[in-house]
């Protein structure tokens, strides 16, 4: 079994576990997890695998996320949580809420609903797969290839 990397922020109080979107990382909630530990949480900052510093797998869905959540808690020896998740952060959190109810004190989603979405991060995903490291060894480079394939300058400054 493998652990989700995770980073802990504060040493008492109620557990807050956050849950970042795709393509994102625990990094990203980095400035709020050190508001909400001085509020008095002990916040959990969780890498999904495939992201950031977790590990990586072929194995990708909402069932697998779940059960790393699920091993993370149970590693953790976490009897009550608070779920914040963002994207598909929440979607993970809400399925993981339906199935381990007895886990789970609040659930906080953000931006995403219970419903299915049409894959949308097609173009995204090509031009990243599209980039060869053992030739592209510059961001100017990477942008220049990443460009065929995502025209918004905003969105491809996320990756660097």
């Amino acid at each position: 079994m493998s652990l989700l990397h995770s980073n802990i922020i504060g040493d008492s109080g109620k557990e807050l576990l956050i849950l970042h979107g795709f393509l994102g990382m625990s990094d990203n909630w980095k400035r709020q997890a050190q508001n909400f530990a001085a509020k008095g949480f002990r916040v959990h900052l969780i890498d999904h695998r495939n992201h950031g510093r977790s590990f990586w797998s072929d194995q990708f869905s909402y069932g697998e996320l779940v059960k790393d959540l699920y091993n993370y808690v149970h590693h953790h020896n976490l009897k009550s949580v608070i779920l914040l998740g963002h994207s598909m952060g929440g979607k993970t959190a809400m399925l993981f809420a339906a199935l381990y109810p007895q886990l789970v004190s609040k659930l906080i989603v953000a931006d995403i609903a219970p419903k299915y979405y049409k894959p949308h991060h097609q173009s995204i995903l090509e031009g990243l797969s599209s980039i060869d490291f053992d030739i592209v060894k510059t961001r100017n480079t990477a942008d220049i290839q990443l460009k065929k394939y995502i025209s918004d300058d905003r969105l491809r400054d996320n990756f660097y």
